[in-house]
């Protein structure tokens, strides 16, 4: 998924820009108004992130201009503006929603994955594409084979219903409960070890070297896929 995210504060923009990339999105990041409305339009963007007051050009106006030519990319504001009427004029020039700083990175996650959900995008492709990408990793669902860093990575049929599952709940505290369930709905279900002997196998082929770590236990509950929670901006 490829994001866009436009603001003039660098000690922000870059940590988030970070933050994005580790939970597996494709980010592009501008710090004025004029070069974020260029790349808005000439780039193919799943989700717009816009600071409001920007030089050159605000992210009001990017977000009206791109309303104007009929792209229904999302887009969400960050800004310091918060009463009600900025709200209103905001979601008025077209936004799809707006996160007053200072903010939690939980909460922007959090309304990043609502938003591309919205919009169709993200891991719901997979209905049409069988195909799921988060970070460098791509899946092919109907052939159980997963690609990363130019490998192959041929898949047991149980790992790739597993790694389906994650990739579709991205950033989602999944329990060995609801992992149980998914992998053996209809059938016996086995002992708890095997949960962890097949992440255990899982890493072992999607985790080599120095490649990112994707799947994150969450001990005494369960895994995320993904990265880990960070600390309030």
């Amino acid at each position: 998924m490829r994001i866009l995210l436009v603001d003039d504060e660098v000690e922000l923009t870059d940590p988030l820009s970070r933050l994005l990339t580790r939970e597996g999105y494709n980010v592009e990041t501008a710090y004025t108004g004029t070069t974020g409305s260029e790349l808005a339009q000439a780039g193919s963007y799943d989700l717009l992130i816009l600071d409001w007051m920007l030089p050159g050009k605000t992210g009001l106006e990017i977000c009206q201009e791109l309303r104007s030519q009929g792209k229904t990319t999302p887009v969400l504001f960050l800004t310091a503006k918060d009463t009600l009427d900025d709200r209103v004029q905001g979601l008025d020039a077209g936004a799809d929603d707006y996160l007053i700083k200072p903010f939690e990175l939980r909460e922007l996650l959090a309304r990043v994955r609502a938003l591309l959900r919205r919009s169709g995008s993200q891991a719901y492709e997979t209905i049409t594409s069988g195909r799921i990408t988060v970070a460098d990793l791509e899946l092919d669902c109907e052939n159980q084979v997963a690609y990363r860093q130019g490998r192959v990575i041929e898949l047991s049929q149980k790992e790739s219903q597993l790694l389906q599952y994650f990739m579709e709940h991205t950033g989602q505290l999944l329990t060995h409960a609801q992992i149980m369930q998914h992998l053996w709905q209809d059938e016996e279900q086995p002992s708890s070890n095997v949960i962890a002997a097949l992440i255990r196998l899982l890493r072992r082929k999607i985790e080599v070297g120095r490649e990112t770590t994707l799947i994150h236990t969450v001990y005494g509950k369960g895994y995320r896929f993904g990265a880990a929670l960070l600390e309030p901006v």
